[in-house]
């Protein structure tokens, strides 16, 4: 009978091999011999590897060297050919010197384990890469709001800003947004959805519909929410084209009513005044006519603008001039409101290509947004609206500042945007969106500066000549 030491060292569920310092295979267990052979003379690497040298990182030898025990993980193959996975353990043999005689390696089969972690491996990619590719805007955030994990549509659209709060990133707000879907649901442990209109990297306005998931982790503790977001700008558009009609009759009719009652005043005046031969009584009832005439066709104009996009009928322009006449139709308004209306245009001997009713109907809307905002703004003695026009080598630079009540940064950045208003009831939100609409269409844009309760500056840049638009 057997010693009980070779029962143990035979019954062990791994591969155990005794080595020399040459590598060389001195005893295996019962395992390893049904698996790998016959051993007796040959090297562990020819057995293992089928290689005719050492490994370039052998275990053994390195317990051989230091006398400690090592680890690795190695792939090695039977006598019938198959793969297996092993870990090795490698632990030495001392003799009665304390010196390193031999090595015991053990090699425990991971095949099964590898397989399976290969599978998660590749589930997880599976995973990402549907995170990643999924064409909405997916981010997750901690219950600080804090954006822990971001797809690549959302770091295109509004950048890479791992751990920054949500709200800083989707509307530049320095507080949390009311009505919060993510917080909603870290308080319930439901999915909740609503309506947002956020601004990407770029300082597009987008309308996006809103659902969030609750993440749980192993105690059912929800640590982590999902927003999804999906872009429903185009829809959005779509519908403003319809919804738009209604508003946009509503809120011209008023105004061309006045205009129309300023248009019969202005006829009598003149019908009355040729009746009783009364020359100024004429000139006045024909200056009321002109200048409603004139308010009709900028009303006419601004619809024009918003319902079709049309070519600029471009002719050369003077800018000085155009300035001096913009402030001259608003001058009545302007003391009306109490507000200096000032024109400070250098003279600019280069003249450029534009259209200069088009050009009027913006510096008009710019200026009456000024007046506007001087007008609303109660904590100043005294409000001014200073208009200036300058030429550049290659463009012309015309300016709109007021010392008004200003605009936080959400207002900016909508300030273009069809129907937004911040005058409440008062306001359209046609006027600055039909101005930035007159800039794009000359080649030029519209840069704004703003801060709450110290004013607003409106730069408008644009380009001498127009720019080609092909053949």
């Amino acid at each position: 009978m057997e010693p009980a030491e070779t029962n143990y060292f035979d019954l062990v569920p791994c591969y155990l091999t005794v080595q020399n310092r040459d590598l060389l295979l001195l005893k295996a267990n019962r395992r390893f011999r049904e698996d790998f052979g016959e051993f007796e003379g040959r090297h562990c690497y020819q057995v293992y590897k089928r290689r005719s040298e050492r490994c370039e990182s052998c275990p053994v030898l390195r317990t051989f060297d230091d006398g400690l025990c090592h680890r690795s993980e190695e792939r090695i193959r039977t006598a019938r050919g198959r793969e297996v996975s092993v870990i090795v353990y490698t632990s030495p043999i001392l003799d009665e010197h304390g010196g390193v005689a031999g090595v015991i390696e053990m090699c425990t089969d991971i095949t099964e384990i590898k397989r399976l972690q290969g599978q998660l491996r590749e589930s997880q990619e599976r995973c990402r890469l549907l995170f990643e590719q999924v064409p909405c805007y997916i981010s997750i955030q901690d219950p600080d709001l804090r954006i822990v994990d971001a797809n690549r549509r959302f770091r295109d659209a509004f950048g890479d800003h791992l751990g920054c709060k949500c709200y800083e990133i989707y509307k530049h707000r320095d507080e949390e947004c009311e009505h919060c879907a993510v917080q909603n649901t870290f308080r319930d442990g439901r999915s909740h959805h609503r309506e947002e209109v956020v601004t990407s990297v770029q300082g597009e306005q987008l309308n996006t519909l809103v659902y969030t998931a609750p993440i749980h982790d192993g105690d059912g503790t929800i640590r982590h929410v999902m927003e999804m977001s999906a872009d429903i700008t185009p829809i959005r558009r779509l519908q403003s084209q319809l919804e738009s009609i209604g508003m946009l009759i509503s809120s011209v009719s008023h105004g061309i009513k006045g205009l129309l009652t300023g248009l019969d005043g202005g006829t009598y005046l003149v019908n009355s005044g040729l009746q009783r031969n009364d020359p100024k009584r004429v000139t006045q009832g024909w200056e009321m006519v002109q200048r409603n005439i004139e308010r009709i066709r900028g009303t006419v104009m601004n619809i024009l603008y918003y319902a079709k996009e049309r070519e600029p009928v471009t002719e050369t322009a003077a800018a000085r001039a155009l300035a001096e006449e913009v402030c001259g139709v608003l001058a009545d308004r302007a003391r009306e409101n109490r507000v200096e209306l000032r024109c400070e245009a250098a003279e600019d001997g280069r003249p450029f290509e534009a259209d200069p009713r088009a050009l009027r109907a913006l510096l008009v809307n710019l200026v009456e947004n000024s007046i506007d905002a001087c007008r609303v703004d109660s904590k100043k003695a005294s409000h001014a609206v200073v208009v200036r026009a300058r030429g550049e080598a290659d463009a012309v630079l015309f300016e709109v500042e007021d010392n008004g009540i200003g605009m936080d940064r959400e207002t900016r950045e909508k300030a273009f945007s069809l129907f937004f208003s911040s005058k409440g009831a008062e306001g359209t939100g046609l006027g600055l969106f039909i101005a930035n609409k007159i800039a794009q269409a000359h080649g030029g844009r519209i840069d704004v500066e703003s801060e709450p309760d110290r004013g607003t500056r409106f730069v408008v840049r644009v380009p001498r000549a127009r720019p080609a638009t092909g053949a």
